[in-house]
Parts: C-alpha cells; structure tokens; sequence
C-alpha cells in the first residue's frame, strides 16, 4: 500500500449506472486510477479526464494497490476474480480488492481464501442507494472482510458513501445486502400497491404521494421512486434483472438459514413476471407496470 503522503492507485473495473460515478468521485477527489470496462465506451470519458485504460480486470489489478469491482452477477464476479488470468492470479501481493457487486456469500468467502492464499486481502462490500446515490456520493456500503484491510481503504469508501460500516468477516457484508434487498422488495411492492389503490379509487396519486411521504407512511423508495412512477420514469436506477438476481441469492439463502420469507418470495415472483413482459432493463420501479401502470 501506498504512504499515507501519496494516495494509492485504484484500478476501478465496471464503469456501468453506478460504477460510473462511483470512479468519477475516486478521480474527483486526487486518486490515480485504472479503469477496465467490457463496453470501453462506457469507460471513455473518465479516460479523457485522467484515468488511465487497462485491457482487463487482471491488467488493470497489476497496476494498482486497491481494485475495487461492480459488475453484473455472481458469474461475472467469479470470472473476474478466480479465472487463470484474473484479478486474484494477477494483483500484488499486500493489495486489497473490493468487491461492490452484490454476489453470493459463499463467492465472498472463495475470493476471500483465494487472495489470502497469495498475500492480498479482500473485501466484500456491497452497496445500497443506487444511481441516484452513486452520482451524490452517499451510498450505504456494507463491508465484510478483515478489519485491518477495511481501515486501510476506509478513506476511499468515505470518497463514495455517507454511511460505512463493517459488517464482520468475509460474506457479512453480502449477508447484509441481501437484508436490505429483503427490505427494499417489501417496500417497493407497498408504495407501487399504495400509488395503484389512490388512483383506483379516483383520487390524484400526486397528491397522495405528498401527503402519505411526509407521515409514517414515508420511505426512501416512496420518495426517490413513487415520483418517478407517477413521471412514467422507468429508467434504471437499477436494473429488474439485477433485482431479481439478487431477491433469489436471499432466498437461497434464506432457505439454508432454515428461514421461510414469503414476503420475498412473492416479491421475487412478481418480478419475474415483470421480466417475462419485457421489463427486466427497466429499473426496480416499473413492478408498476404489474399494475396497470
């Protein structure tokens, strides 16, 4: 690691809806970085503003003593991290990788094995807050690995979200995105449900949504979503069939804790039937859709 005088090199791979500003905030605020995207494209302008372009995740981790990594699906984390010429195989020994994608806690702990075996610790640290949180710099991350290494890169967490916490070892912090998307799935279904019953009903779902956000009624989603909803804003903030990919691994999990959720069961059936129609690039609010909307 770098001297506390010099900022440490971050190779940033995932440069998607919320990796994007995530890497913007990292060269916003003096850190040199790397950037490795599967679409360059999407990579192109934080080029032109300084950052420096690798060919792959695992030449991008030889460049620099933190990676950090946001990227689709637990398929694409373990490609990224265990393949013969990844970021595990590649990375110096004594660096730290972050992974932010929310995987599977089992994945968390492969990688985590993986990079001890070869002197380099990992973290996995999922995000909550989604692009809107991401541009604003005030995602909720969730760190789970050695406390150590988490105090290392504690400043660089700082530079992306308001609220850091660490969670315990490696997999805690994947354990605990999957309890927030177990809220979040719950929430979501009860603010489009609530914005379908005020319009059924013949009353001016605006006007609702001002008077029922601001009571206990109120939430995060309720905010930030029900006034894309009522807009016809399905853009993704964050994606249905990242969504889904996630309510399953929770339920997976949750089926090995010996825990029965119904809640999200139902919550994940409805939008995979979301997905079925067409709507799984759309973001988390169009369950709205489901509904006449």
């Amino acid at each position: 690691m770098s001297t506390a005088r010099q900022l440490p090199t971050v190779a940033f791979i995932g440069t998607g809806v919320m990796g994007h500003s995530m890497a913007g905030h990292l060269l916003d605020s003096g850190y040199p970085l790397v950037v490795f995207n599967r679409t360059p494209e999407k990579a192109s302008d934080l080029v032109a503003r300084g950052a420096r372009w690798a060919s792959s995740a695992g030449e991008a981790a030889v460049l620099a003593d933190v990676t950090i990594t946001i990227v689709g699906y637990p398929t694409d984390v373990e490609a990224i991290y265990l393949s013969s010429d990844g970021i595990i195989s590649r990375a110096r020994a004594g660096a730290i990788v972050i992974d932010m994608t929310t995987s599977t806690p089992t994945l968390a702990l492969r990688i985590a094995e993986a990079a001890s075996a070869r002197g380099i610790s990992a973290l996995d640290a999922p995000v909550s807050g989604g692009d809107i949180g991401a541009r604003e710099a005030r995602l909720t991350i969730m760190v789970g690995g050695d406390e150590a290494a988490f105090d290392q890169v504690l400043p660089i967490f700082q530079v992306l979200g308001k609220t850091v916490t660490h969670m315990g070892g490696a997999g805690f912090g994947q354990h605990t995105k999957m309890a927030n998307q177990i809220a979040i799935a719950g929430t979501m279904l009860s603010v489009v449900e609530s914005l379908a019953y005020a319009k059924a009903t013949g009353l001016d779902p605006q006007r609702v949504l001002g008077a029922i956000s601001a009571g206990s009624a109120g939430s995060w989603s309720m905010s930030n979503y029900g006034p894309r909803i009522l807009a016809g804003d399905m853009a993704p903030g964050f994606y249905v069939k990242h969504f889904i990919k996630d309510l399953r691994i929770a339920l997976t999990e949750a089926q090995t804790a010996g825990l029965d959720l119904p809640g999200l069961d139902l919550a994940k059936r409805l939008y995979e039937r979301l997905a079925e129609q067409g709507g799984e690039d759309l973001g988390t609010q169009a369950l709205w859709k489901l509904y006449g909307g």
